[in-house]
């Protein structure tokens, strides 16, 4: 009998020296940084050698837990590290010839900071000695040592601060010693120092965690690996990854590599580089780097870094008010101080964008004189600098117009949109001190030193002497970021962008100190909920409030939109209530009104006294009375609209929200209600009491109060086209579409749309001229989108409320649904919350239904969607692959969804 070859499933993959088992189209598998570093290394970088443990394994490990995982991939790992042996020429764990090696998350998408590193794995007593002979640089190998096991026991062993007024527990150990010494820096411990710290750091683990250091490399390395594993399921992680709508069930690699050593002496170092700016998108290289340091020195932010080019050199001086004397002696550039691997970088950093077609964010190690790569990825960037590096590579042919839409990430764009400083308000602006512009922005807050607290007033802004992943829910929810210490490579620097948050870094003129509570800049004391204001884009730290003006859709910004307009074929409208809106919607490229939503109207002071005596009112005349004061007020609101949009199609929704929103609830406003209707108060109560109902929102709302009371609908269709033929009249075209809400049945929309006619009919007689309006209706009830198709044959369009459609589709109540929502998505019973992110399955399906069905009565149906997902991109891609007409969003989220329509046109035809 033959035996059929069972399929051995690869869990671990190799690179080194110029070859790879992966490269980089495999990141759903190997991760980002694996899928790079395995592609790097093909085209020649180079790249320590090392392995990538894959993501699958992680989802095993979290199904089939530690143990299972372990013996399932030794075999792999054991002969990964026997080929990085190979390769490097030396031996993990042995004392003579030490390995060591770099133990790094990597999920598919980059969450800078938000997982767990360990550097120099493999070292004990015995080994150190050992690196330190083969090195011939004691000092090098025992700052290796104190290093790993500073990172181990935090990343490993949870040696974390007891409290947050509290450093880390390893910070406080270095600080005390360094007191004792009367030194500052880390450079100036002595071997001594590094070798009572390795002792004093072992003896905190164990009286910490009752267990001794563990002193077997393969311990250590298996140590590492589950805690990469286990870094998955941080707080910090799942929290970005719902900041970033990114699944849990993607896990990320596990990526093993050869130790290259920044920390070798003067000769060697580390840093971080862009291929352009990340803040403004401009296209200079650049980035920072310290000399005698690790990776994580840089990122970390304890030590402020040196730049990498002569031209950022000069630029931070000036920034700092450094004299070109002291920059040059002290703060040199690497271009500067070590030419030769400047150059080597320079023509790095060069061939990678041109390979990755995007801007690099790369980390390379100098080891004694030799420049090594440890990681590219496409660059963080704020929304100013994606739409500039998109418009600048499109413009110097490294990419084409489609390229350069798919590199836009819609939602970034609202950055953009955001209030900026006013320009005469800056000028007298109190600059209390200057920082690194890390990212940029306005931002305004009340000062507040703990992450944790970040809520605790309306706009914070996040003041620490560094921030630390831990910081990620704070720093969103805060205004702006303010960090005494680190570089533009710093973890505030890097998320800051990454979240288009205002950030100002290494300001080193503030003395923060975390139990008073208090910042203190040149002898000036702020205490915690005092205002300042931070300027992104100069590192100005402002004190006080300053006012703000509104964004303006222009250069490169306004260039793109252009772009998107050229590819988009499905059109994008508005949701406007007032003419305000609609100009500021039209500013940003509307092509229309999707929602007009008249009830708003009738919430303003002179209005809704008018709108109470209506629902008051015991008769027809009493009603018709109410409604003629009400008439002159919409019909003057409707002028307004229809002449911001300036010839553009309005749809105008009819009255919507169940009356008893309208009434008055307190008793002091009943009383005056009473007496200005000359009826008693009693009448008023029974009233109020008479419209409570137990579910509104499936009540007396919508369609079926035109039908119980077709004045209402008659006074909206007169003031809608008396509003037209008035504008007619001033030579301005309007061209209204009156929205019958929440239909469920045919003969609802016969109804109404008989009065709708009825009334248009009757004021063209009495102005004897017309205006083109269309009639059509709202889908949002199931049973609506079913019969699609006998309510096409009467209506004009159909225009999709996935608001209402998701609440009764799912039977979850909006107002109600706060309270299981977020469990549901924790548990993974649902992804996101249906309300935000269109869900496709069901709703979805019943767009899709509705929409077909429409059209196979009438094949040119104008179709569009009006709920709060028509400003989401993967919504908005789904409405165009249905085939819709438009999607209609709020004013700032015209451009967004303008970039979606384009960028799913796009997707379509590829």
């Amino acid at each position: 009998m033959m035996e059929t070859a069972q399929e051995v499933k690869t869990r671990v993959y190799k690179f080194g020296n110029k070859t790879a088992d992966g490269n980089s189209t495999m990141k759903n598998l190997l991760g980002g940084k694996g899928a790079n570093l395995a592609e790097m290394g093909l085209i020649g970088i180079p790249v320590p050698p090392g392995f990538t443990i894959t993501t699958d394994v992680c989802t095993e490990y979290n199904q089939l837990g530690q143990d299972a995982v372990i013996a399932m991939i030794t075999q792999e790992v054991e002969d990964a590290i026997e080929n990085i042996e190979q390769i490097m020429g030396s031996k993990f764990g042995d004392k003579e010839n030490p390995l060591l090696v770099s133990v790094r998350s990597g999920a598919r998408v980059s969450m800078p900071g938000m997982m767990d590193t360990v550097l120099n794995l493999g070292l004990n007593d015995d080994v150190v000695i050992g690196l330190a002979e083969k090195s011939g640089n004691e000092r090098f190998a025992w700052d290796s040592y104190r290093r790993f096991i500073q990172m181990y026991g935090d990343v490993v062993l949870g040696m974390k601060p007891e409290s947050k007024e509290d450093i880390d527990p390893f910070e406080e150990i270095m600080e005390a010693l360094k007191h004792k010494r009367n030194i500052e820096l880390d450079t100036e411990f002595t071997i001594q120092d590094l070798k009572d710290l390795v002792y004093d750091f072992k003896e905190a683990v164990k009286k910490r965690t009752g267990h001794n250091f563990p002193t077997n490399p393969w311990d250590q390395l298996w140590g590492a690996v589950v805690a990469v594993f286990n870094s998955w399921n941080s707080d910090r992680a799942i929290y970005y990854r719902k900041m970033n709508g990114y699944p849990g069930e993607w896990g990320t690699a596990v990526n093993v590599q050869a130790m290259v050593y920044g920390n070798m002496g003067l000769n060697s170092g580390t840093g971080v580089c862009f291929t352009r700016d990340a803040g403004t998108g401009e296209n200079v290289f650049n980035g920072e780097y310290l000399i005698n340091a690790q990776g994580e020195d840089v990122v970390a932010g304890t030590r402020t870094p040196q730049q990498i080019t002569k031209l950022g050199s000069l630029r931070w001086a000036e920034l700092a008010k450094v004299e070109e004397e002291d920059r040059a002696e002290n703060y040199p550039s690497l271009e500067e101080l070590m030419p030769t691997i400047y150059n080597e970088l320079n023509e790095y950093q060069k061939k990678l964008e041109l390979h990755y077609r995007d801007m690099q964010d790369m980390e390379f190690t100098m080891q004694d004189g030799k420049l090594w790569i440890l990681q590219t990825r496409n660059g963080k960037r704020t929304g100013a600098a994606m739409v500039k590096i998109a418009m600048d590579s499109l413009k110097e042919g490294l990419i084409s117009e489609k390229e350069a839409l798919l590199q836009i990430e819609p939602s970034k764009l609202d950055e953009l949109l955001h209030p900026v400083f006013d320009a005469k308000a800056l000028k007298r602006a109190n600059v209390i001190a200057q920082g690194l512009p890390a990212s940029p922005g306005a931002a305004t807050g009340k000062i507040v030193f703990f992450a944790d607290e970040a809520d605790h007033y309306k706009s914070s802004i996040l003041v620490r002497i560094e921030t630390s992943p831990e910081d990620l829910e704070g720093m969103n929810i805060a205004k702006g970021i303010l960090t005494a210490r680190g570089g533009m490579t710093s973890h505030a620097a890097v998320v800051a962008r990454g979240m288009g948050k205002c950030c100002v870094s290494g300001a080193g003129a503030l003395k923060i100190d975390y139990k008073k509570r208090t910042l203190t800049v040149d002898g000036v004391v702020y205490q915690e909920g005092d205002w300042i204001s931070l300027n992104g884009s100069t590192g100005n730290i402002i004190e006080g409030k300053v006012a703000t003006s509104e964004p303006e859709l222009s250069g490169e910004f306004a260039e793109l939109m252009e772009l998107s307009d050229k590819y988009a074929t499905m059109q994008v409208r508005t949701n406007a209530d007032s003419p305000k809106d609609a100009k500021v919607a039209v500013k940003f490229g509307a092509q229309g009104i999707g929602l007009t939503r008249t009830e708003h109207m009738f919430f303003e002071v002179d209005r809704i006294k008018a709108m109470r005596e209506m629902i008051l009112a015991d008769t027809l005349k009493g009603r018709k009375e109410a409604l003629n004061e009400l008439l002159p007020m919409q019909r003057e609101d409707f002028e307004g609209i229809f002449e911001a949009m300036e010839g553009l199609p309005v749809t105008v929704r009819l009255l919507d929200p169940p009356l008893h929103e309208f009434v008055p609830h307190q008793l002091e406003t009943q009383r005056s209600l009473a007496e200005d209707m000359h009826i008693s108060l009693e009448a008023v109560k029974i009233k109020v009491a008479e419209l409570e109902e137990f579910n509104p929102m499936l009540g007396h709302r919508g369609c079926r109060l035109g039908i119980t009371y077709p004045e209402i609908t008659e006074m909206q269709a007169r003031a809608i086209i008396e509003a037209a033929l008035n504008l007619k009249e001033k030579g301005i075209e309007a061209k209204p579409e009156i929205m019958v809400p929440l239909i469920g049945t045919i003969a609802e929309f016969e109804h109404q749309e008989a009065v709708i006619r009825a009334t248009a009919n009757k004021v063209f007689e009495e102005r004897n001229d017309t205006v083109e309006y269309l009639v059509g209706t709202m889908i949002e009830i199931p049973r609506a989108a079913i019969t699609a198709n006998l309510i096409a044959e009467k209506a004009d369009f159909f225009s999709f409320g996935t608001n209402d459609l998701t609440q009764m589709t799912f039977g979850y109540s909006r107002d109600d649904a706060g309270k299981f929502l977020p469990t549901y998505i924790e548990k993974g019973i649902l992804k996101v919350d249906p309300f935000e992110v269109l869900d496709q399955e069901g709703v979805g399906q019943l767009v899709q239904i509705g929409t077909s069905k429409g059209r196979s009565v009438k094949s040119k149906l104008k179709v569009g969607i009006c709920g709060e997902h028509g400003g989401d991109p993967s919504s908005v891609e789904f409405c165009y692959n249905t085939g819709m007409n438009y999607v209609s969003c709020s004013p700032y989220r015209v451009p967004i969804a303008r970039i979606a329509s384009a960028q799913a046109a796009i997707k379509a035809q590829q």
